[in-house]
C-alpha cells in the first residue's frame, strides 16, 4: 500500500468533455492558422484525474496513465504552473480516460485545464484568471474554454471566448467509431486560403444560429441552423461517419460532428426520447465497433459548481461566486 504523507493534499477531479454545437472555418490567417466561429458546450462525459500534491525541496511530477499518452498535456500544464507559482513540489497524477482520444471531444484540452484550475488550489497559490487563460491558450485553442465551461462563443483560433446564456440541459448521445481523423488533413481538404469568397454568408449564418440559441436556449431547436464545415470533407474521407450521422438523424433533429471528428452527437428533448432512439438503433450494423455514450449538456453554473464541490475541502468557505476557486491555504 502506498504511503501518503500527512501533508499531502489530494483532489479527485472530473475533467469534462465538450462538443461544438456549431463550427465554421473561415479564411486562413497570415500565421498559418484559420479563423474560426464556433459554439463550445460542456457535456457530462468525463475523464477522472486524481492529484496528490505536497511541497518538496525538489520538483517531482509523475503520472499513472495506462494509455501512456505521449507529450501528455497534464504534465506540461503542471510544470508550467509550478514555474508560474515559483515553488518546488511533488505532484502525482492518476488518469482514468473515459473521453475517447482523437474524437473531437477535447479530452486532452480538458485535462490540461483541470490541472490549471486544481493545482493552484492545492498549492495554496492564487493565479489570476487572466493569467490562467493566457497559459491555457499556450496548450491549445480549446483549453481556455475548459477553464470557464458552459456555453461559450469562440472566435479567432477558438481561444477568444464570449460567455453565452446557459442552454437547456438536454440529453445527448455520443457515437465514436474506431476512426482517426487527421485534423491537419481536414483543414487542407477544406481548401481555405487567405481569402474566402463565402466569408460574409458564413458569418451571417453563424450569427443566425447564435441568435436562435440565445433566444430559445434550446440546442435541439437551434440545430436546424447549425453547421460544421468539416463534415463535408471528413464525411467524404470517412463514409462510415456519414452513415452514422444519417442513422442518427432518423431519431434526432439535432445531429452534428464535434470538432474535426470523429465523434457524432445527437441531441434530444428528453431522456425518454433518447431511450427510444437507443432501442431503435440497437444492433444496427452501422454502429458496430463504435463507442455509444450517454451524456447531457452542462451549464457554466453547473460546471463551476462541480469544480467547487470536488475541491470543497481545499477552498475558502464563501457564498461568493469567486472564479477561479480560492484556496484556503493561500496566504
Amino acid at each position: 500500500m502506498k504511503w501518503i504523507s500527512p501533508v499531502t493534499r489530494i483532489a479527485r477531479i472530473k475533467s469534462l468533455a465538450k462538443i461544438n454545437l456549431d463550427l465554421r472555418v473561415l479564411a486562413k490567417r497570415p500565421d498559418g492558422f484559420h479563423d474560426l466561429r464556433t459554439v463550445f458546450q460542456t457535456v457530462s462525459l468525463a475523464d477522472e484525474i486524481t492529484i496528490e500534491f505536497e511541497r518538496a525541496r525538489r520538483r517531482e511530477v509523475s503520472i499513472e496513465d495506462p494509455k501512456a499518452i505521449p507529450d501528455n498535456l497534464i504534465l506540461r500544464a503542471a510544470h508550467a504552473l509550478l514555474d508560474q507559482m515559483n515553488i518546488a513540489a511533488r505532484v502525482r497524477f492518476k488518469l482514468e480516460k473515459h473521453i475517447p482520444m482523437g474524437g473531437g471531444l477535447g479530452g486532452g484540452s480538458s485535462n490540461a485545464a483541470a490541472v490549471l484550475l486544481a493545482l493552484p488550489v492545492l498549492a495554496g497559490k492564487i493565479v489570476p484568471l487572466e493569467r490562467l487563460l493566457q497559459m491555457a491558450n499556450e496548450f491549445g485553442s480549446d483549453v481556455p474554454f475548459f477553464v470557464l465551461g458552459g456555453t461559450q462563443l469562440g472566435l479567432g483560433r477558438g481561444g477568444e471566448l464570449y460567455p453565452q446564456p446557459d442552454v437547456h440541459l438536454q440529453p445527448i448521445l455520443l457515437v465514436t467509431p474506431d476512426i482517426h481523423v487527421a485534423t491537419g488533413a481536414a483543414y487542407v481538404a477544406l481548401g481555405r486560403g487567405l481569402t474566402f469568397t463565402s466569408l460574409s454568408s458564413s458569418i451571417n449564418n453563424f450569427q443566425a444560429f447564435v441568435r436562435s440559441l440565445d433566444e430559445g436556449r434550446d440546442a435541439v431547436a437551434a440545430s436546424a441552423l447549425s453547421v460544421n464545415d468539416f463534415e463535408t470533407v471528413v464525411f467524404r474521407q470517412h463514409p462510415q461517419l456519414r452513415k452514422i450521422a444519417a442513422r442518427l438523424r432518423t431519431v434526432s433533429p439535432g445531429v452534428r460532428m464535434s470538432g474535426s471528428g470523429s465523434t457524432i452527437f445527437a441531441l434530444f428533448e428528453s431522456e425518454e426520447d433518447r431511450e427510444r432512439a437507443v432501442c431503435k438503433l440497437d444492433k444496427d450494423r452501422v454502429f458496430k465497433g463504435c463507442r455509444v455514450m450517454k451524456a447531457k449538456l452542462v451549464s457554466r453554473r453547473g460546471y463551476q459548481r462541480l469544480w467547487r464541490r470536488q475541491l470543497k475541502e481545499h477552498l475558502v468557505p464563501s457564498k461568493d461566486d469567486i472564479w477561479p476557486p480560492r484556496s484556503r491555504y493561500a496566504r
